[in-house]
Protein backbone atom coordinates (compact mmCIF):
# COMPACT_ATOMS: atom_id res chain seq x y z
CA UNK A 1 0.00 0.00 0.00
CA UNK A 2 0.82 3.49 -0.64
CA UNK A 3 1.00 6.25 1.48
CA UNK A 4 -1.83 7.72 0.53
CA UNK A 5 -3.79 5.27 2.30
CA UNK A 6 -2.98 6.31 5.46
CA UNK A 7 -4.08 10.00 4.33
CA UNK A 8 -8.35 10.20 4.19
CA UNK A 9 -8.16 13.14 2.64
CA UNK A 10 -6.11 12.60 0.03
CA UNK A 11 -6.62 13.81 -3.77
CA UNK A 12 -7.07 10.30 -4.33
CA UNK A 13 -10.15 8.19 -3.77
CA UNK A 14 -11.42 8.06 -0.16
CA UNK A 15 -12.23 4.20 -0.54
CA UNK A 16 -11.11 0.85 -2.11
CA UNK A 17 -12.58 1.59 -5.89
CA UNK A 18 -15.93 -0.62 -6.57
CA UNK A 19 -16.37 -1.71 -10.11
CA UNK A 20 -18.91 0.24 -12.00
CA UNK A 21 -21.50 -2.91 -11.55
CA UNK A 22 -21.55 -2.42 -7.93
CA UNK A 23 -19.54 -5.25 -6.02
CA UNK A 24 -16.99 -6.13 -8.80
CA UNK A 25 -18.07 -9.38 -8.94
CA UNK A 26 -20.30 -8.34 -12.29
CA UNK A 27 -23.29 -9.15 -10.30
CA UNK A 28 -24.45 -5.71 -10.36
CA UNK A 29 -25.27 -5.68 -6.51
CA UNK A 30 -23.64 -2.77 -4.70
CA UNK A 31 -22.96 -3.35 -0.64
CA UNK A 32 -22.93 -0.53 1.39
CA UNK A 33 -19.42 -1.46 1.96
CA UNK A 34 -16.55 -3.38 0.99
CA UNK A 35 -16.30 -7.02 2.39
CA UNK A 36 -12.72 -6.44 2.84
CA UNK A 37 -10.43 -3.17 3.44
CA UNK A 38 -6.71 -2.64 3.70
CA UNK A 39 -5.25 -3.18 7.50
CA UNK A 40 -4.84 0.34 7.37
CA UNK A 41 -8.68 1.21 6.82
CA UNK A 42 -10.43 0.81 9.92
CA UNK A 43 -14.10 1.29 10.53
CA UNK A 44 -13.16 4.95 12.15
CA UNK A 45 -11.10 5.91 9.31
CA UNK A 46 -13.76 4.34 6.88
CA UNK A 47 -16.47 6.71 8.39
CA UNK A 48 -14.19 9.72 8.53
CA UNK A 49 -13.59 9.24 4.71
CA UNK A 50 -16.97 9.40 3.92
CA UNK A 51 -17.98 11.94 5.81
CA UNK A 52 -15.45 13.70 3.91
CA UNK A 53 -16.73 12.40 0.68
CA UNK A 54 -20.25 13.34 0.98
CA UNK A 55 -19.32 16.65 2.04
CA UNK A 56 -18.55 17.80 -1.47
CA UNK A 57 -21.86 18.36 -2.66
CA UNK A 58 -22.02 21.00 -0.37
CA UNK A 59 -19.25 23.12 -1.15
CA UNK A 60 -18.73 22.31 -4.89
CA UNK A 61 -22.02 22.62 -7.79
CA UNK A 62 -21.82 20.54 -10.50
CA UNK A 63 -22.00 22.85 -13.59
CA UNK A 64 -24.05 21.97 -16.73
CA UNK A 65 -20.73 21.08 -19.03
CA UNK A 66 -17.77 18.29 -18.75
CA UNK A 67 -14.24 19.40 -19.24
CA UNK A 68 -12.16 17.58 -21.56
CA UNK A 69 -11.40 14.77 -19.48
CA UNK A 70 -14.92 13.38 -19.26
CA UNK A 71 -14.99 14.56 -15.48
CA UNK A 72 -17.99 16.87 -14.22
CA UNK A 73 -17.50 20.80 -14.24
CA UNK A 74 -17.32 21.82 -10.85
CA UNK A 75 -17.86 26.02 -10.14
CA UNK A 76 -18.44 28.43 -7.20
CA UNK A 77 -19.90 31.59 -7.54
CA UNK A 78 -16.48 34.14 -8.09
CA UNK A 79 -17.14 35.64 -4.85
CA UNK A 80 -16.87 32.46 -2.54
CA UNK A 81 -16.62 32.09 0.19
CA UNK A 82 -18.72 35.37 0.26
CA UNK A 83 -22.47 34.49 0.03
CA UNK A 84 -23.73 34.57 -3.57
CA UNK A 85 -24.74 37.92 -4.09
CA UNK A 86 -28.02 36.64 -6.44
CA UNK A 87 -29.35 34.48 -3.38
CA UNK A 88 -28.20 37.28 -1.04
CA UNK A 89 -31.10 39.00 -2.92
CA UNK A 90 -33.66 37.32 -3.45
CA UNK A 91 -33.68 35.75 0.13
CA UNK A 92 -34.36 39.55 1.58
CA UNK A 93 -36.54 40.25 -1.56
CA UNK A 94 -38.91 37.38 -0.29
CA UNK A 95 -38.75 37.82 2.97
CA UNK A 96 -41.18 40.68 2.27
CA UNK A 97 -43.90 38.12 1.13
CA UNK A 98 -43.05 34.66 0.39
CA UNK A 99 -42.35 31.54 3.33
CA UNK A 100 -41.92 29.07 1.01
CA UNK A 101 -39.71 30.31 -1.14
CA UNK A 102 -37.49 31.97 2.02
CA UNK A 103 -37.85 28.49 3.21
CA UNK A 104 -36.16 26.65 0.60
CA UNK A 105 -33.75 29.31 0.62
CA UNK A 106 -32.42 29.67 4.29
CA UNK A 107 -33.27 25.88 5.84
CA UNK A 108 -29.95 24.54 4.30
CA UNK A 109 -28.12 27.04 5.15
CA UNK A 110 -29.47 29.12 8.21
CA UNK A 111 -26.53 31.68 8.36
CA UNK A 112 -28.54 33.46 5.70
CA UNK A 113 -31.53 34.10 7.99
CA UNK A 114 -29.30 37.30 8.50
CA UNK A 115 -28.62 38.56 5.33
CA UNK A 116 -28.86 42.10 4.02
CA UNK A 117 -29.07 43.60 0.88
CA UNK A 118 -28.41 47.38 -0.24
CA UNK A 119 -31.03 48.43 -2.59
CA UNK A 120 -29.03 51.73 -3.38
CA UNK A 121 -27.22 54.40 -2.00
CA UNK A 122 -26.92 52.54 1.22
CA UNK A 123 -30.47 51.37 2.00
CA UNK A 124 -29.49 48.11 3.88
CA UNK A 125 -32.44 46.19 4.70
CA UNK A 126 -31.55 42.81 6.34
CA UNK A 127 -34.78 39.70 5.66
CA UNK A 128 -35.89 40.18 9.16
CA UNK A 129 -36.00 44.41 8.67
CA UNK A 130 -37.86 43.39 5.15
CA UNK A 131 -40.35 41.08 6.87
CA UNK A 132 -40.97 44.07 10.29
CA UNK A 133 -41.78 46.40 7.98
CA UNK A 134 -44.30 44.48 6.11
CA UNK A 135 -46.35 42.95 8.77
CA UNK A 136 -45.43 39.53 8.50
CA UNK A 137 -45.07 38.42 11.80
CA UNK A 138 -44.87 34.57 10.37
CA UNK A 139 -41.45 35.11 8.58
CA UNK A 140 -40.24 36.92 11.05
CA UNK A 141 -40.25 34.51 14.11
CA UNK A 142 -39.12 31.90 11.36
CA UNK A 143 -36.03 34.18 10.36
CA UNK A 144 -35.27 34.88 14.50
CA UNK A 145 -35.64 31.19 14.70
CA UNK A 146 -32.93 30.41 12.49
CA UNK A 147 -30.78 32.65 14.01
CA UNK A 148 -31.88 36.51 12.98
CA UNK A 149 -30.80 39.01 15.19
CA UNK A 150 -34.48 41.12 16.27
CA UNK A 151 -33.93 44.85 16.76
CA UNK A 152 -36.94 47.22 18.33
CA UNK A 153 -38.20 47.39 14.46
CA UNK A 154 -39.00 43.85 14.83
CA UNK A 155 -40.24 43.91 18.52
CA UNK A 156 -42.67 46.43 17.64
CA UNK A 157 -44.21 44.91 14.71
CA UNK A 158 -44.20 41.67 16.86
CA UNK A 159 -46.33 43.85 19.53
CA UNK A 160 -43.41 42.85 22.15
CA UNK A 161 -44.17 46.29 24.30
CA UNK A 162 -41.61 45.22 27.33
CA UNK A 163 -38.63 44.77 24.64
CA UNK A 164 -39.67 48.26 22.91
CA UNK A 165 -39.79 49.90 26.59
CA UNK A 166 -35.96 48.19 27.21
CA UNK A 167 -34.71 49.49 24.07
CA UNK A 168 -36.04 53.16 24.77
CA UNK A 169 -34.38 52.86 28.69
CA UNK A 170 -31.03 51.35 26.91
CA UNK A 171 -30.72 54.40 23.66
CA UNK A 172 -33.37 57.23 25.06
CA UNK A 173 -34.88 58.91 21.58
CA UNK A 174 -34.19 55.76 19.71
CA UNK A 175 -38.21 55.46 19.01
CA UNK A 176 -37.40 58.26 15.99
CA UNK A 177 -35.30 56.28 14.61
CA UNK A 178 -36.03 55.10 10.79
CA UNK A 179 -35.72 51.48 9.48
CA UNK A 180 -35.12 50.45 5.77
CA UNK A 181 -36.62 52.96 3.22
CA UNK A 182 -36.74 55.66 5.59
CA UNK A 183 -39.98 53.75 7.38
CA UNK A 184 -40.78 55.06 10.94
CA UNK A 185 -40.73 52.87 14.29
CA UNK A 186 -44.62 53.99 14.68
CA UNK A 187 -44.88 52.31 10.99
CA UNK A 188 -44.05 49.19 12.27
CA UNK A 189 -46.49 49.31 15.15
CA UNK A 190 -49.32 49.90 12.54
CA UNK A 191 -48.35 46.72 10.14
CA UNK A 192 -48.02 44.18 13.21
CA UNK A 193 -51.86 44.86 13.39
CA UNK A 194 -54.42 44.05 16.57
CA UNK A 195 -50.94 41.73 17.59
CA UNK A 196 -48.75 45.53 18.25
CA UNK A 197 -51.71 47.72 19.23
CA UNK A 198 -49.90 48.26 23.09
CA UNK A 199 -46.90 48.63 21.07
CA UNK A 200 -48.71 51.82 18.88
CA UNK A 201 -50.78 53.43 21.71
CA UNK A 202 -47.58 53.51 23.81
CA UNK A 203 -45.27 54.70 20.72
CA UNK A 204 -47.78 57.50 20.23
CA UNK A 205 -47.94 58.64 23.84
CA UNK A 206 -44.66 59.58 23.64
CA UNK A 207 -43.82 62.98 23.59
CA UNK A 208 -41.57 63.45 20.25
CA UNK A 209 -40.11 66.41 18.77
CA UNK A 210 -42.11 67.29 15.28
CA UNK A 211 -40.81 67.02 11.98
CA UNK A 212 -39.82 69.57 10.35
CA UNK A 213 -41.94 70.21 7.09
CA UNK A 214 -41.40 69.43 4.30
CA UNK A 215 -42.01 70.75 0.93
CA UNK A 216 -44.24 69.04 -1.55
CA UNK A 217 -44.13 69.16 -5.54
CA UNK A 218 -46.87 68.70 -7.58
CA UNK A 219 -47.07 65.75 -10.07
CA UNK A 220 -46.78 68.36 -13.24
CA UNK A 221 -43.92 70.14 -11.27
CA UNK A 222 -42.09 66.89 -10.67
CA UNK A 223 -42.17 66.55 -14.57
CA UNK A 224 -39.20 68.75 -14.94
CA UNK A 225 -36.66 66.23 -13.78
CA UNK A 226 -38.17 63.63 -15.24
CA UNK A 227 -35.18 61.69 -18.37
CA UNK A 228 -32.22 59.93 -19.09
CA UNK A 229 -28.93 60.97 -17.37
CA UNK A 230 -25.75 59.70 -18.62
CA UNK A 231 -22.62 59.48 -16.61
CA UNK A 232 -20.22 56.85 -18.54
CA UNK A 233 -19.86 55.29 -21.61
CA UNK A 234 -21.52 51.66 -21.28
CA UNK A 235 -25.22 51.35 -21.47
CA UNK A 236 -25.82 50.79 -17.78
CA UNK A 237 -23.83 53.72 -16.82
CA UNK A 238 -27.41 55.78 -17.02
CA UNK A 239 -30.03 57.09 -14.57
CA UNK A 240 -33.66 57.45 -15.36
CA UNK A 241 -36.20 59.16 -13.53
CA UNK A 242 -39.37 58.97 -13.89
CA UNK A 243 -42.70 58.96 -11.57
CA UNK A 244 -42.65 56.68 -9.15
CA UNK A 245 -45.03 53.94 -7.82
CA UNK A 246 -46.12 55.57 -4.26
CA UNK A 247 -45.62 59.00 -5.99
CA UNK A 248 -43.55 61.51 -6.61
CA UNK A 249 -40.57 60.31 -8.61
CA UNK A 250 -37.77 57.49 -8.50
CA UNK A 251 -34.67 57.30 -9.75
CA UNK A 252 -32.85 54.42 -11.19
CA UNK A 253 -29.85 52.77 -12.88
CA UNK A 254 -30.42 50.01 -15.88
CA UNK A 255 -30.78 46.65 -14.04
CA UNK A 256 -31.38 48.16 -10.24
CA UNK A 257 -33.96 48.68 -8.17
CA UNK A 258 -35.58 51.94 -8.37
CA UNK A 259 -35.01 54.21 -5.36
CA UNK A 260 -38.06 56.86 -4.58
CA UNK A 261 -36.48 60.57 -3.82
CA UNK A 262 -37.80 62.99 -1.22
CA UNK A 263 -37.58 66.58 -2.25
CA UNK A 264 -35.88 68.66 -0.17
CA UNK A 265 -35.94 72.26 -1.60
CA UNK A 266 -34.25 73.84 -4.21
CA UNK A 267 -33.84 70.88 -6.63
CA UNK A 268 -32.34 69.24 -3.90
CA UNK A 269 -33.39 65.66 -3.04
CA UNK A 270 -32.48 62.33 -0.93
CA UNK A 271 -32.92 58.87 -1.86
CA UNK A 272 -35.48 56.27 0.20
CA UNK A 273 -33.31 55.28 2.94
CA UNK A 274 -30.34 57.24 2.89
CA UNK A 275 -30.85 60.30 4.31
CA UNK A 276 -27.02 61.70 4.22
CA UNK A 277 -27.35 61.11 0.01
CA UNK A 278 -28.05 64.23 -2.03
CA UNK A 279 -29.68 64.05 -5.49
CA UNK A 280 -29.08 67.82 -6.91
CA UNK A 281 -30.61 68.48 -10.38
CA UNK A 282 -29.04 71.57 -12.61
CA UNK A 283 -32.31 73.60 -13.90
CA UNK A 284 -31.36 76.04 -16.16
CA UNK A 285 -34.67 78.23 -17.12
CA UNK A 286 -37.06 75.49 -17.53
CA UNK A 287 -34.94 72.86 -18.12
CA UNK A 288 -32.83 70.07 -16.31
CA UNK A 289 -29.65 69.54 -17.78
CA UNK A 290 -28.07 67.57 -15.42
CA UNK A 291 -27.64 65.75 -12.10
CA UNK A 292 -25.06 65.26 -9.57
CA UNK A 293 -24.79 62.66 -6.76
CA UNK A 294 -23.52 63.92 -3.17
CA UNK A 295 -22.62 60.29 -1.97
CA UNK A 296 -19.60 61.03 0.00
CA UNK A 297 -16.63 59.90 -1.21
CA UNK A 298 -18.21 59.88 -4.39
CA UNK A 299 -19.42 62.82 -6.54
CA UNK A 300 -20.99 61.77 -9.51
CA UNK A 301 -22.46 64.15 -12.36
CA UNK A 302 -24.49 62.84 -15.34
CA UNK A 303 -25.49 64.55 -18.16
CA UNK A 304 -29.28 64.41 -19.75
CA UNK A 305 -29.51 62.45 -23.20
CA UNK A 306 -32.80 63.84 -23.47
Amino acid sequence: MTSRHNDPFSSHRLVPQLSSTGDGSGSGKSPLLPTALPPQWNRRRLLVAAVATASVPLLWRPARASDPSGQPALSVNPQYPTEDPSVVREVVGVAHRDLDRLTELVDPHPELANAAWDWGFGDWETALGAASHVGRADIARYLIEKGARPDIFTAAMLGQLDVVKGFLTMSPGIQDRRGPHGIPLLAHARAGGDAAESVLDYLQSLSRSPESERPELSDEELTLYHGNYRFGNSEDEEFQVAPSAMGGIAIQRSGQTARRLTFLGEHSFHPAGAPSVRVRFIVTGDRCSRLEVDSPPLVLSADRTN
